[in-house]
This record gives structure tokens, C-alpha cells and sequence, in this order.
């Protein structure tokens, strides 16, 4: 390593602790919300696919469990600012329909399972999608007064199988930050403690009625896909999302886990720009695989694949590449006008920008990589190298575990001081291989940890079998106020 790389290094880390001392020091002044009751209607616990089953034979309406769900809402909304605009009345008027058609008679219960496999089933739509009806900012000023006047793709499938949008949830601007805020509507806190951060952004399924939308190799970059919160549910949402393109996946396809080649990675190998692994979540991961060797009597190889320690590198050329042309990242910040991230952030420093601090971070690192061609195609070579080599360590019956995020979820504005952290989960999205994210119980401080599983390309079907293993085995999602 050279000099200067050292002293970059040293000053960037010095730089990053400083920051983050002063945003502890202000959140440790500043206004505490109050922490969230855990659920107690039963409902609210139930998987969507039981709750469509229950929906189907009549054991309980749709327009109860919607209103379960709206009264849940109602009530914890005003702490974390999760749904950012609702459309609770039709919601109810949908659900109404549902019951009807349930009670008519005019269809079996294999029919509508066949027919609409979420029938009644109540969701939210991220906000960046397009909703008919319901605003589609994306977190940008310039677009707070657009009504979708369509639903996206994914969207539009997964109403058509019978599930009902309640509204549409925040996100971060323009979904290019770890954590959902933005000067639209704010911030979205974390439903087990306020205080921390809930995440920002979440292949086959299709991209359109998302904005912003991707250009060039970037459609190969933007992926789209379910949050749910059990991996039971995984498949079945899947499913209806990704369309006939489900076809290029074997979801169906039995998985012996006990035949499967597993490796463990429990952090990127030492990047300067990135944080360190926080023990909480190493020792999660060193669980996972202490249950999987004695429980499914398979040999978890430790690895060390040492270009992910270029992550972000590889991630921010990618994104720059020749090949992702079309509108940048700074001309849909300026929405139609011209934008200068060191002018707007001289603006931000005095109150008067549109603009959040992140994105106009992300501006600056935009243009720096367009100056370093040299530098950027090197990455994009060690990105081809990289793929090759995990493509070639997993073959068709491998899976890798790795953490999702270096540290347990962070205060509010702390990601500012380590900004480059979201590389643990986005180099897989340039690489374009399929990754589940695992809930595993909370932290001694009740804050979710996780674990995110990878695999071959169109070998989703080995995450998702993986993930519900260990939801059953293990500990899977815990509601909030549990601790």
C-alpha cells in the first residue's frame, strides 16, 4: 500500500469517527419517541399465505384482516412515519369485494387459489412505484404534487392475484441511500427503537412504474423484489411478481440442504472505506453455521474471497460504466434543470437546498468516478474476475453466507459517517447474483440482526430453502416490543 493511500485512509477514518462522535452527541440531546407495543391481534402474526388460505375457505373475512392491519397502522404510524400516504377506504372497499366473492359461491376454493393466491391479502407499495392514485416522488421535491395515474408492473400482478394495496411507504431520495429520508416526507424511524434507522432501498421481476427507472447495463443492476416477513411467504410473492420470467427459476424444484456446498465469509477482508463487522452479527453468523453443521451434518467452509474487499469500488464503476449511459444520478436530482453538487451543497449548509445530504454525496462521488476512467475499468475487470470466481466456488449447489450490513441498525444521520457500508449488499446487486436476507432474532440491545444468503445466478431457489430452514430451525422475524 502506498503512502498516500495510507494517509487517505487514516484521514478518511479519522474524518468519519469525528462526524460520528458529534451526530452521537446530538442524538444524545435530542428528542427520544417513544418505543412500539408489540402486536397482539393474532392477524397481524399470521403469514400471508395461511392468511389467503383462512380468506379462501371463509374462516375469516378479508375486510377484517385489512382492518387489522389499518388499526395497526393507525396506531404506530405517528411514531416511525412508515406509510407515507394511505388509501385506507378503498382498501376497505376491495377487501368488502373480496368477502363477497368468497361467500357467492361461484368459485371453489381451488379456483381461487388458482386464480388469486393472495386473495384479500393486505400490502404496501414502496413509494418509488408507481400506485395508481398515490403520489410517486421518490423522495424528490420537484415531484411531490405527481399522482400515478397507472400501477407498475409488479404492482399491477400483484392486485390482479387478489392482494390490496393500503398505501405506499418512504423511501430515501431518489432510493440511492441506506436510510428512508428525505425532504418530502421525512424520516422513517425503526419500529424496535425509534431512535435507530429502519434501511433504505430493498433480476427477473420487472422494473417498470419504478422511479427512477435504469438505462443501459443499469437495468441489469436494479433489481426488484418482496419483503416479506417470513420466508414462507418468499416464493408465493415471487411468483406473481416476476410473471412468466418465473420460468428461468426453479422455485418449485425439491431442495435437499443436505446435499448443498456451504461457505461462510464473515466480513469483506478488510476494506479501508468500510466499517468493521460489528461481534453481534459475526456471532449470528457463526451460529447459523454451527446449527447447520450439527443439525443438517454438512461441513460449512470458511473462504476469503479477496476482491470483495473492492465493493464499493467495483459497485461505484459499475454504476459509471459506459455501458449504464442515460440519465445520471445528478440530472434526476435536477429533475430538468442544472445541478452543481458544490454549489447545492453550499446551499444545504445554509438551509436552502432541495436536496438531502446523502444524495448530494452520492452527486459528488458520481462525478469524482467519472474522472478516474483508468481506474474505473480496472474495477470493472476485478468485477468480471469477481463473478467468475464466485460463480465458479458455487456452481449450481452452492451458497455462501455473508453478513448483510457491518454494524446492527445505526442512529439516525450516523450512516453520514460511514456512507460506503451499503457495499455489502450492493456488490451482489452488480453482480447480479440472487441473495435472501435473513432475519435472526434481535441484539442484547432488542435491534434485528441478519444474515444474507447467496447464490449462483437463477438458483434462488437454494436461498429461499435455506431461509425458511432456518426461520423454522432457528429464529426468524420477532416482532417489535418482544424484548
Amino acid at each position: 500500500m502506498s503512502i498516500s493511500r495510507r494517509v487517505l485512509g487514516f484521514a478518511l477514518w479519522a474524518s468519519s469517527r469525528l462526524l460520528l462522535a458529534v451526530i452521537r452527541l446530538i442524538s444524545f440531546f435530542s428528542w427520544k419517541p417513544p418505543c412500539l407495543s408489540p402486536p397482539r391481534d393474532p392477524l397481524l402474526l399470521t403469514p400471508a399465505s395461511v392468511l389467503a388460505k383462512k380468506i379462501r375457505r371463509g374462516e375469516v373475512k378479508s375486510s377484517v384482516v385489512v382492518q387489522s392491519f389499518i388499526s395497526r397502522i393507525r396506531e404506530v404510524n405517528p411514531i416511525i412515519n412508515a406509510l407515507v400516504y394511505d388509501r385506507f377506504e378503498e382498501a376497505l372497499h376491495e377487501a368488502k369485494a373480496v368477502d363477497d366473492l368468497v361467500s357467492s359461491g361461484t368459485q371453489d376454493e381451488e379456483t381461487l387459489k388458482k386464480n388469486y393466491p393472495l386473495l384479500g391479502v393486505p400490502l404496501t407499495v414502496k413509494e418509488a412505484f408507481a400506485l395508481q392514485g398515490m403520489p410517486q416522488s421518490s423522495g424528490l421535491l420537484s415531484r411531490r404534487s405527481l399522482r400515478s395515474e397507472h400501477d407498475a408492473t409488479v404492482v399491477s400482478r400483484l392486485k390482479r392475484a387478489g392482494a390490496i394495496p393500503l398505501g405506499v411507504t418512504n423511501c430515501s431520495e431518489l432510493c440511492m441511500w441506506y436510510e428512508s429520508s428525505n425532504n418530502v416526507y421525512g424520516r422513517t424511524r425503526n419500529p424496535y427503537n425509534p431512535q435507530y434507522i429502519v434501511g433504505g432501498s430493498s433480476g427477473i421481476v420487472p422494473n417498470e412504474g419504478q422511479f427512477p427507472d435504469a438505462h443501459g447495463c443499469r437495468t441489469e443492476l436494479l433489481c426488484t423484489g418482496p419483503m416479506c416477513r417470513y420466508a414462507v411467504d418468499l416464493p408465493l410473492v415471487l411468483k406473481v411478481m416476476a410473471g412468466k420470467n418465473i420460468e428461468k427459476l426453479s422455485l418449485d424444484k425439491e431442495v435437499s440442504l443436505c446435499s448443498l456446498k456451504f461457505f461462510s465469509m464473515e466480513n469483506d477482508g478488510g476494506c479501508l472505506f468500510v466499517s468493521p463487522v460489528d461481534e453481534e452479527l459475526v456471532q449470528a453468523q457463526r451460529r447459523v453455521v454451527k446449527h447447520l453443521e450439527v443439525e443438517l451434518g454438512v461441513s460449512v467452509q470458511p473462504i476469503n474471497i479477496y476482491n470483495l474487499r473492492y465493493s464499493f469500488q467495483i459497485w461505484s464503476a459499475s454504476m459509471s460504466s459506459d455501458g449504464s449511459k442515460g440519465q445520471s444520478f445528478t440530472d434526476l436530482m435536477a429533475n430538468g434543470s442544472s445541478l452543481w453538487p458544490s454549489l447545492e451543497l453550499l446551499k444545504w449548509m445554509f438551509g436552502l437546498s432541495k436536496h438531502t445530504l446523502p444524495a448530494i454525496g452520492l452527486a459528488f462521488t458520481e462525478k469524482l468516478a467519472n474522472l478516474n476512467p483508468e481506474g474505473n475499468a480496472k474495477m470493472i475487470q476485478k468485477a468480471k474476475h469477481l463473478k467468475e470466481e464466485i460463480k465458479s466456488l458455487l456452481g449450481d449447489y452452492g451458497i455462501l453466507l455473508y453478513p448483510s450490513h457491518p454494524k446492527i441498525a445505526p442512529k439516525h444521520n450516523e450512516p453520514l459517517a460511514m456512507p460506503f457500508n451499503f457495499a455489502y449488499t450492493g456488490i451482489f446487486n452488480v453482480l447480479g447474483l440472487p441473495v435472501t436476507q435473513c432475519p435472526l432474532g434481535l441484539s442484547k440491545a432488542g435491534l434485528p440482526l441478519g444474515i444474507q444468503i447467496i447464490s449462483s445466478q437463477h438458483n434462488d431457489h437454494l436461498t429461499l430453502a435455506l431461509a425458511q430452514h432456518l426461520e423454522k430451525s432457528l429464529v426468524g422475524w420477532t416482532p417489535p416490543g418482544s424484548i
